[in-house]
């Protein structure tokens, strides 16, 4: 059992996997041991034209490399042992290369890009990479030594079939971190742009890698005689690794239970401070803007098998378990994309938002290539009194009026928002529906638990009060996108009879009652709320379920097919409920009566929104055919 009793930055997912043999290794030095024990065994049989042993490190952009091989040559000077490695860094093509060849995918804009669907790992090479890669391990060959090529692609490009065949992982929050140290998107030179450079990563970069990293793992799991494992280097200093086929099993039963996310939390020039006081972040951190809790392409796991923690990205599990996860219905609609995000947008003693306004659909797909658009809602946790919620167009007042308004507030006073958008008091339990054109934003004072479509960087600023950003630019606005995408007709009539929740009681248990808050025809997701005094049972229907505990202090989930999967959490934090699960019953463990927010796929949505099918196969792996 899983248990919280304060806010969990780090939460804990439990694997059961007591009654198998051991699989789950960590450590740098058994890692170089298991090299060496490869390199001394195959010395020993003296097979014929294979001397040494060959090792591929392939990987995630941004991951220590360095320091596994480092210690491996350490090691092997100590012994006496040859050692060579190789970096596919070194066959990359220029950035200046790079660059022409993927302008349509980085294009001019600072922000915003395009879906790189159809690029393949190997169009970041030289043309003579394998060949070059090939002559470097011929040379070596001689020594009878260890040589490693590492790197992205390192499997790509190896020009025959390694001895041990390694993936080292590492999340997007880490590389992130490193973006902020001037690591550029892969290939692309240093970085001294972070809007610019996270574009990068999203149009192109996570496009195509994230692709590689799948096909790697979808190959070596039907490779069993082959010696390949799946390394999470989030810690360099102690990484973790098990075989592919192993991990598989845990990635299956990883999804058969209800689990929780690693948040993702980062500051912004309008963030507050409540979420750096409950969640315990950083002092030096000035504020806390966002806690993705979750968004399935930021987030990660951590998951504990055999007294060991394993990081891994939230779309690895999705791309296993499926069905498991999101059900039938909705893996015909969303495929293993997982389509609803809870986040968190925390104003408390912090600014406004700017004015914002998200795509229609049709443009997401057509300027972006990306298969969903933002489709969102606000639900107020907390506030202060005097705290507001902007939501739709005035009575009378066109999307061209208001930008016109904003073009002139640039060149002399700032513009007074509520003349050309609705104010609105916002009380603790109110819940905004924010369909694509709609524009809005929140108001200082405000802790908004954002229940949304899964996709997060497609906004359209509209009006930021002439601020700078943290790294003393302006930050961008995006008025001819906002121009094409507002819509006139989310206007006051709109918004107060459709756009503000107005709670409907569904169904009851005891004194427990569950309400339907929101649910619209242009919104994928569906919004409840339960009042949980003692003990309610519910059942997932074959779909996934999400929970936030926005009240109270501690709750328990027991899934009725297998107790010992049950967890427990605290205020404010979140849990998926996957849909294979079927019956369960929620406690409440608090001293007084809680509420959750339930979140799921609008029963009435239709309309498929699948990511477009990237596989580049076997031709990625073609030298270890």
């Amino acid at each position: 059992m899983t248990s919280a009793t304060a806010f969990q930055s780090h939460p804990i997912n439990h694997l059961d996997f007591r009654k198998e043999p051991l699989f789950m290794k960590y450590g740098t030095d058994a890692w170089c041991s298991l090299i060496l024990s490869a390199y001394n065994m195959k010395s020993q049989q003296e097979i014929p034209g294979k001397p040494g042993i060959f090792v591929t490190l392939d990987g995630t952009h941004g991951a220590h490399f360095d320091q596994l091989l480092v210690k491996l040559q350490q090691i092997c000077d100590q012994e006496g042992i040859p050692f060579l490695s190789d970096s596919t860094s070194y066959y990359v093509k220029s950035e200046a290369q790079l660059r022409a060849e993927m302008a349509p995918y980085l294009t001019d804009n600072r922000a915003f890009g395009y879906k790189a669907a159809d690029v393949r790992p190997s169009q970041y090479f030289q043309h003579n990479a394998r060949e070059s890669l090939k002559k470097s391990a011929l040379e070596f060959e001689t020594k009878n030594g260890i040589y490693v090529v590492y790197g992205p692609g390192a499997s790509m490009l190896a020009d025959r079939d390694p001895d041990l065949r390694f993936y080292a992982d590492y999340s997007r929050e880490n590389q992130q971190r490193r973006h902020a140290q001037h690591m550029g998107s892969f290939g692309l030179g240093m970085s001294h742009d972070k809007v610019e450079t996270y574009k990068n990563c999203l149009f192109l970069e996570w496009p195509v890698w994230e692709t590689y990293r799948r096909d790697w793992l979808a190959y070596y799991a039907q490779q069993e005689d082959k010696k390949a494992f799946y390394m999470d280097l989030n810690h360099p200093d102690e990484p973790v690794w098990l075989p592919v086929a192993a991990f598989k099993e845990v990635l299956h039963k990883a999804g058969r239970q209800p689990f929780r996310v690693k948040p993702f939390f980062a500051p912004g020039i309008w963030g507050g401070q409540y979420l750096k006081e409950l969640c315990g972040l950083p002092e030096e951190w000035s504020n806390c803007a966002w806690s993705f809790e979750p968004i399935a392409p930021e987030n990660t796991l951590l998951l504990r098998v055999q007294d060991v923690t394993l990081e891994i990205p939230f779309t690895l599990l999705m791309e296993a378990s499926p069905h498991d996860i999101l059900g039938q219905r909705n893996v015909e609609l969303f495929g293993d994309y997982f389509p609803i995000r809870f986040d968190y947008l925390d104003t408390m003693q912090g600014g406004q938002l700017s004015l914002q306004v998200h795509p229609l659909q049709e443009y997401a797909e057509s300027q972006f290539n990306e298969h969903m658009t933002q489709q969102e809602s606000y639900y107020i946790m907390r506030n202060t009194p005097g705290a507001k919620v902007y939501l739709g167009l005035k009575e009378g007042i066109t999307g061209g009026q208001l930008l016109e308004a904003v073009e002139d507030a640039h060149l002399h006073e700032p513009l007074e928002l509520s003349s050309y958008v609705n104010e609105y008091d916002s009380q603790t339990g109110d819940l905004y529906l924010i369909p694509p054109g709609t524009v809005h934003c929140s108001g200082k004072d405000n802790l908004v638990l954002e229940i949304s479509s899964t996709t997060w960087w497609f906004t359209f600023k509209i009006y930021d009060y002439l601020r700078l950003d943290g790294d003393g630019r302006p930050r961008p606005m995006n008025p001819d996108h906002a121009r094409r995408n507002i819509n006139d007709a989310m206007n006051t009539s709109a918004v107060e009879n459709g756009l503000i929740a107005r709670p409907t009681l569904i169904s009851t248990q005891g004194q427990n009652s569950l309400e339907l808050l929101g649910q619209r025809d242009d919104l994928l997701f569906q919004v409840s709320r339960l009042s949980l005094h003692d003990t309610w049972n519910a059942d997932t229907h074959g779909e996934f379920i999400m929970y936030n505990l926005v009240e109270g202090e501690h709750v328990r989930l027991v899934p009725a097919a297998d107790e010992g999967a049950a967890v427990e959490w605290g205020y404010g934090e979140s849990y998926i409920v996957p849909a294979c699960v079927g019956e369960y019953r929620l406690e409440n463990l608090s001293s007084s009566p809680c509420t959750l927010i339930a979140a799921q796929v609008n029963p009435e949505w239709s309309h498929p929104l699948l990511p477009p099918s990237r596989t580049f196969g076997e031709e990625n792996f073609h030298a270890l055919r």
